[in-house]
């Protein structure tokens, strides 16, 4: 495809979505790593903009929170199937903004669409505790009221189903939404946004009940630094988090931290070699690495270490890099230039470090495309855990480690600031069991023989230490949406203290 087909590709889904042709002028330049040329241009926001779009959905919220949540769950469960209607427009626009393959961006896209379906029946569920009290005549039980404005910040890598994560969820737990995009993705989230806005006008919901903002650091902290954001979720970098961390905190609102993961994966004598290697390859070297939940280390008991990187690097050679328009595609380009030489710079400190590049690592010209980062994922055997090991690059790097014992491998996987996703490759139970314990892998998301990336939206989504230690998506994630309260009520008709306490 030439430039102009990718801008008119874009454009008509961007149409067919409801974005209106005056959306796209403006200054901020969006360009497709396809190719690394531009796609087209959108306005960019900034801090009194922000500030004033949060005005709007706060004064949204307050209508918002007195709708009963079933009905909420009518608007979540209309924008899952117009999202369904849409799906390969907006997985077209995941490909051309982020850089994904087909089947990758479909997948993101039905993530959005299972959220939806999971926050439907979550709005029939929002459910308290009844407590027994120690006074005769009382009532204790908790409820559950909504929050507020929550704001989004989110990544490149996963442009629509983070965003969806905390919107269908925050949306049927009374919260508004204010949406900071990454300024290299803002297509999708213009087009998501028109879906929404066409949803929220059927429903005759408040109009500004979900406002995009897109624009750099100024529209981030113009949502970190407002007392009208009770809860910023942010997905990010490590270095990011700690400056939304305590500037949220500073003014006692909530954060909810999606950050770096530098993920490993046991593989003890036991395993199943070929399904190992499946799954070694798709969870390091899928979306080229871009993920949050890459496989970044491998942890081999070295008995099986020669067997298991044979079959890597025979897999390795043989991934088809390229365009991700293409059929049967498995690795499309890093999002720009920075992450090329990020990449760069950690094989050359691996190598300094003692490491060998066993395959991959080289960059991969591909016709029509001599501005864009293609790159062969690289798999680097290490003499030991050094600092370019314990360090996450947003590149697909799989650094190999041998181990011993479980109890060595266990401490390998754990000596990392990041607590993200790990996983265990084994057909022995205890050694699966031991590595779910307590005292075992210290990560949000712990696997027994599958990869680390992939998380279904049921589960909870997120990690342990420089990871955040926020949850998104499934389980009792719409807690952090929502604030509770303690409730006694005295039917006695007498007034009875806590504790035994006399008083008058």
């Amino acid at each position: 495809m030439t430039p102009e087909e990718f801008r008119e590709s874009a454009r008509s889904a961007l149409k067919s979505c409801g974005v209106a042709d005056s959306a796209l002028a403006g200054a901020l330049t969006v360009r497709t790593p396809l190719t690394g040329d531009e796609l087209l241009s959108v306005h960019e926001a900034d801090g009194p903009e922000t500030d004033a779009a949060v005005r709007a959905a706060h004064a949204a919220y307050q209508q918002w929170q007195t709708v009963p949540a079933p009905v909420r769950g009518a608007l979540v469960k209309r924008l899952g199937q117009l999202i369904g209607e849409h799906k390969d427009e907006l997985a077209t626009l995941v490909t051309l903004e982020a850089g994904k393959i087909r089947s990758e961006a479909l997948g993101e896209v039905q993530e959005m669409i299972d959220v939806c379906d999971f926050a439907v029946g979550l709005s029939r569920q929002l459910y308290g505790r009844t407590m027994p009290s120690e006074r005769p005549g009382h009532r204790l039980m908790e409820t559950w009221h909504p929050l507020g404005v929550v704001g989004v910040i989110s990544a490149f890598n996963f442009p629509v189903a983070v965003w969806s994560w905390n919107t269908a969820i925050a949306l049927v737990c009374g919260d508004a939404v204010v949406w900071k995009p990454s300024e290299k993705t803002p297509l999708t989230a213009l087009a998501c946004t028109a879906l929404l806005d066409r949803v929220i006008a059927e429903h005759g919901a408040p109009a500004d009940l979900h406002r995009l903002v897109v624009g750099g650091r100024a529209v981030g902290e113009a949502l970190v630094d407002s007392a009208l954001v009770p809860l910023v979720s942010a997905t990010g970098s490590t270095r990011m988090g700690r400056e939304v961390g305590p500037r949220v905190a500073a003014r006692f609102g909530r954060s909810l931290l999606e950050l770096g993961g530098n993920n490993a994966a046991v593989v003890t004598p036991s395993a199943d070699l070929d399904l190992t290697t499946r799954a070694v390859v798709f969870a390091a070297a899928g979306t080229a690495g871009q993920r949050c939940t890459t496989l970044r280390r491998l942890i081999v008991h070295r008995s099986v270490a020669d067997e298991l990187l044979e079959k890597l690097t025979t897999a390795y050679r043989k991934l088809p890099i390229g365009s991700p328009l293409e059929s049967g595609t498995l690795v499309g380009p890093l999002i720009d230039e920075n992450s090329y030489r990020a990449m760069n710079s950690a094989l050359d400190a691996a190598r300094a470090d003692g490491g060998e590049v066993l395959v991959g690592g080289g960059r991969r010209d591909v016709p029509g495309a001599p501005d864009a980062y293609y790159v062969e994922p690289a798999i680097v055997r290490m003499p030991s855990q050094t600092e370019i090991v314990r360090t996450e690059t947003f590149a697909p790097v799989l650094y190999v480690l041998g181990y011993e014992t479980l109890d060595e491998a266990i401490a390998l996987h754990n000596d990392v600031p990041q607590g993200l996703s790990s996983g265990i490759f084994t057909r022995d139970q205890q050694e699966a069991e031991r590595f779910l314990a307590a005292d075992g892998a210290d990560c949000g998301i712990v696997n027994v023989n599958i990869g680390t990336s992939g998380a279904e939206i049921g589960g909870a989504f997120g990690g342990e230490k420089e990871t955040g230690g926020g949850r998104e998506s499934g389980s009792d994630a719409w807690r952090a949406y929502m604030r509770r309260a303690t409730n006694t009520i005295n039917a006695s008709g007498q007034l009875l203290l806590a504790q035994d306490v006399s008083f008058l």
